[in-house]
């Protein structure tokens, strides 16, 4: 049987070194598979298969021209910032949320991890409607931002945004220079 490889890029080393050595710890000599789940978690992704449809999708994607954006969308999403580029309200669409969370995302710091306040208090920047737990959860449920275990850690993920979110950041990050 031929193996597929699928690369594994991790933005942080140390944090992931000991996510996997934490998991380790507690459960002692891990099947092939549970070890597998654990690379993919410690690496932020819910487990191995998200991890190999991830690399499926990166291949597809790659030989794949860009897409078109849909201006119509970005200016719809464009409607709930203000001026300053903040978030003033919360969207009731569903994909206009998505591609507003994109743009609340690239207002945190690459790379960095945070506490719960830590982010809290940089979403509390970046919106205008007081509901950072919302934002928090709402980010993490995309895969935007991971959360450690015990919910006291945050990291933004280093993602390629879809090219609406890509136009979307671009003209929010000018709002918020402006």
């Amino acid at each position: 049987m031929t193996r597929t490889p699928i690369p594994l890029t991790v933005p942080d080393l140390s944090g992931f070194a000991r996510h996997l050595g934490a998991t380790l710890q507690q459960r002692g000599a891990p099947s092939h598979l549970e070890l597998l789940n654990m690379l993919a978690r410690a690496a932020g992704l819910r487990n191995y298969q998200h991890l190999r449809a991830i690399s499926a999708a990166g291949a597809r994607l790659e030989a794949a021209p860009p897409a078109p954006v849909d201006h119509a969308q970005v200016e719809r999403a464009l409607r709930y910032f203000g001026r300053d580029g903040a978030l003033a309200q919360w969207p009731s669409r569903r994909g206009v949320q998505m591609l507003c969370l994109w743009a609340v995302w690239s207002g945190l710091p690459a790379g960095d991890v945070l506490g719960e306040r830590q982010v809290s208090q940089r979403l509390n920047a970046l919106h205008g409607f007081g509901d950072a737990a919302l934002l928090r959860r709402e980010m993490v449920e995309m895969g935007l931002v991971t959360r450690s275990p015990g919910g006291l850690d945050y990291r933004r993920q280093e993602l390629a945004p879809p090219p609406e979110a890509r136009e979307l950041i671009r003209r929010v990050a000018l709002r918020r220079k402006g």
